[in-house]
């Protein structure tokens, strides 16, 4: 949503995809920085390319730095220490891919984000079906924050629960009601500047929380040796889960746009995986060696609340939540204000109770399905899967298949069948665990 996500975060997807059916159309894109350090959710990329080298890698970066770092720990525990070698393979895959999709928009001057690179390639079905991926990833990812706020919340508060006639609501639950109340009035805003300011902060979140973890294991918990080499049958899961932290291709093509010098996308994109790679392998090794099999889906939720480091580190996941819940939500809200025809019926009384809707659905999801690791498997298998694997290969075979030569064709239908693959036992894994748990 990784973050994010999903993604992997995808909170620089500012307005609603399926309705931008003109391709040579103005692009909003938030949490962009440009030259003049501006971080813009509801305004467009400018017409001139403003983003420098370093501010499009800061970018990469910071869509890469989503929630899938704190359960890389977990997928050590689920796969085995062997099932790390995944995580530098999908690493080099997600970078592919992501080229590809860079070919893709260079194929017409009017391509410009990932949907229209879909309706380039499969008509307004094209268009449509990415849409809708990428909306249910960051529908997803919202459910997850919700599971976050919950779970790093009742850490801190572990003992509360309310007990009212026939209803009993324990910790993790009352905190979900919570955090989801906390995070409602920032979905009604219409300007979300402020939000985008502090959500690009995700680096310097994910570098702070690295440095939490491994305060708690020098100085406090310790390393430990222990687990196993490789468990294939919960291997999946950590598939799923890895996948997860690479999924940021849909506003790869945002930042492509974005750059004074397109032709240095490249570097931006090896650059954001390798620093991904770097810190998502050193949380997942020092995660497992500090607290070993009995590491939790988050690893923050296993950091001892007595010291310091530890509630630093869930602080910063909550603020960090609070913040990007909103920027994740407001696509998926605009698009359904969209569907809306009458003016009347787009009023900001009727746009606040859809998004209040949208916001009571994903509490709901998250109270009925509170699984952090499981869900982030399951959207990385199913929805990660697709957006990052995929439907690049599919959508530069479909543009440029004419153009390509045979190494070129092969390579693309071995790593689609390949995502494919993954995509199909990571989503029954992680279907079955979650029932599993359920009953």
């Amino acid at each position: 949503m990784g973050s994010s996500s999903c993604n992997n975060d995808e909170s620089s997807l500012g307005t609603p995809f399926i309705f931008d059916t003109i391709l040579d159309e103005e692009v909003h894109t938030p949490v962009l920085l440009t030259s003049d350090q501006s971080v813009s959710v509801n305004g467009s990329i400018p017409s001139e390319k403003q983003c420098s080298f370093t501010q499009a890698l800061i970018n990469g970066i910071n869509v890469l730095s989503g929630i899938g770092l704190l359960t890389t720990p977990y997928a050590v525990k689920e796969g085995g220490w062997f099932s790390l070698t995944l995580l530098i393979i999908f690493g080099i895959i997600a970078c592919y891919t992501g080229v590809l999709l860079k070919r893709c928009l260079e194929s017409s001057p009017g391509l410009q984000t990932y949907p229209d690179i879909g309706q380039a390639a499969f008509g307004v079905a094209g268009r449509l079906m990415i849409s809708v991926i990428l909306y249910a990833e960051l529908y997803a990812a919202c459910v997850e924050y919700v599971i976050m706020m919950s779970d790093n919340l009742s850490m801190i508060f572990p003992t509360t629960n309310i007990h009212f006639a026939e209803i009993y609501l324990d910790a993790p639950q009352v905190f979900a009601i919570i955090g989801t109340l906390i995070i409602l009035p920032t979905v009604w805003l219409r300007d979300l500047s402020l939000l985008s300011y502090i959500s690009v902060g995700g680096v310097g979140a994910s570098i702070l929380m690295v440095l939490c973890l491994l305060w708690v294991g020098v100085d406090q918990v310790g390393f430990h040796r222990g687990g196993t080499a490789l468990n294939l049958a919960n291997l999946p899961i950590s598939v799923g889960i890895y996948s997860f932290c690479y999924a940021g291709h849909s506003v790869f093509p945002n930042i492509y746009s974005s750059m004074r010098e397109p032709s240095l996308f490249p570097f931006v994109l090896i650059g954001s995986f390798m620093f991904c790679w770097t810190v998502c392998t050193g949380v997942a090794i020092s995660g497992f060696l500090i607290f070993g099999d009995s590491v939790e889906s988050q690893f923050t939720l296993n950091m001892p609340m007595k010291f310091l480091a530890s509630k630093i580190a869930v602080c910063t996941v909550v603020i960090i939540t609070v913040s990007k819940y909103a920027l994740t939500l407001t696509p998926i809200a605009l698009s359904l204000e969209e569907l809306v025809s009458s003016t009347w019926f787009r009023s900001y009384g009727v746009s606040i109770l859809i998004r209040t809707a949208l916001v009571i659905s994903t509490l709901v999801v998250a109270m009925t399905v509170p699984f952090f690791a499981f869900v982030m498997a399951l959207a990385g298998s199913l929805l990660a899967m697709l957006i990052t694997i995929i439907f690049p290969c599919a959508c530069y075979l479909s543009i440029l298949g004419d153009r390509l030569n045979k190494l070129q064709i092969t390579a693309c239908i071995c790593i689609a069948a390949l995502g494919l693959v993954i995509a199909c036992l990571g989503t029954y894994s992680s279907i079955i665990r979650i029932a599993g748990r359920l009953d």
